[in-house]
């Protein structure tokens, strides 16, 4: 098919696509399927035919209206998606249509197709699979930028991967491997073995004496601890490192109040743990940090990790961790897999 004819094929003004909403504060059966026209794309916009996107903790932080700065009800969640152009508006760049791209997203992935930013699409090799690309867009995306930009974790070091069994956990434990570090991961004893394959040495989340069990492994402490958790995990998080440690949490998954006031607690939590003059550190990590002061950086550095991040799984260094591929049109099906707690790795929605 030429360039031309893909264009032409473009859906615009008068083609149905289907996407989730979420209207509400509602249970995985609350999720509804909607079909509408999609717009044709404006100037710098182009049309992706999604062919796969994740489900994460933020659509849980979502659904539950947990996740700070997330649109009012209803909206179509979906933090990232992978999928080709199939037309660009003016301006965009006609030698984007044909190419499959990968794209973070926040809102909007769970659809059939996305109109997005010509800017804000990374290109994908077209010999990776788009469901394995897709365990990585944000997942990799974070875990490269924690352990790199933030912890700045080296050969040698030791940390702690607090929930090493998800879509962040099992990537960060890959990478750090990869770099040469040694990794302890907490996940259940169910997903031990899977943990040790990947390179980790795993510790049951549930033991009453966790912290115990990783002196037992890091008897001076760990050089990085990478919480989700939030809470009184941040305490104990904070006891863990060696000196000069750093400290680095990126969700609430423990905070159950009020959203603001929890997330603002955190915060300060965190501020005033760093200025504890103990050669540690501690902050909270935002992969959408700088993305409304420092557009261009921001979307230079994630071009750069990420690709960095695809070609690590072109390499086979990097084993996505897919633990289902589920219809768009099972929705209910896929979210309460996602949050079952049962699984190792991310569940993928396919239109």
């Amino acid at each position: 098919m030429t360039r031309s004819a893909m264009t032409a094929a473009v859906p615009a003004t008068g083609t149905t696509i289907t996407e989730v909403v979420l209207p509400g504060i509602v249970g995985p059966e609350g999720f509804q399927l909607r079909q509408r026209t999609l717009p044709a794309p404006s100037r710098g916009q182009v049309v992706v035919a999604v062919e796969a996107s994740g489900i994460s903790y933020a659509e849980h932080a979502m659904r539950l209206g947990r996740y700070p700065g997330q649109p009012k009800f209803p909206f179509v969640p979906g933090y990232d998606l992978v999928g080709t152009v199939t037309g660009a508006g003016p301006g965009a760049g006609a030698a984007l249509v044909g190419q499959r791209v990968a794209a973070m997203t926040k809102t909007r992935g769970w659809a059939t197709h996305a109109l997005l930013e010509a800017v804000d699409v990374v290109p994908v090799p077209a010999d990776l699979e788009a469901g394995e690309v897709e365990t990585l867009v944000v997942s990799g995306l974070t875990a490269h930028q924690m352990l790199h930009r933030r912890a700045q974790v080296r050969a040698g070091q030791t940390i702690l991967v607090h929930g090493a069994n998800g879509g962040v956990g099992t990537t960060l434990v890959q990478l750090a491997v990869h770099a040469g570090v040694r990794v302890i991961g907490t996940a259940s004893p169910r997903h031990h073995a899977a943990l040790r394959e990947l390179g980790a040495l795993p510790v049951d989340y549930g033991d009453p004496d966790l912290a115990a069990r990783v002196r037992e492994l890091a008897p001076e402490g760990v050089d990085a601890v990478f919480d989700h958790i939030g809470g009184p995990s941040i305490t104990r998080s904070w006891s863990l490192l060696a000196t000069g440690g750093t400290l680095v949490s990126y969700a609430m998954l423990k905070d159950s109040g009020p959203m603001i006031p929890a997330f603002v607690a955190l915060l300060a939590r965190l501020a005033w743990l760093d200025l504890v003059p103990n050669g540690r550190r501690a902050g909270f990590f935002d992969v959408w940090g700088g993305h409304l002061l420092r557009p261009r950086r921001f979307r230079a550095r994630l071009r750069q990790d990420l690709t960095a991040v695809l070609t690590l799984l072109a390499d086979g260094v990097l084993r996505p961790q897919i633990a289902a591929r589920i219809p768009l049109t099972e929705i209910r099906a896929a979210v309460e897999l996602a949050e079952s707690r049962t699984i190792v790795g991310k569940v993928v929605l396919v239109p």
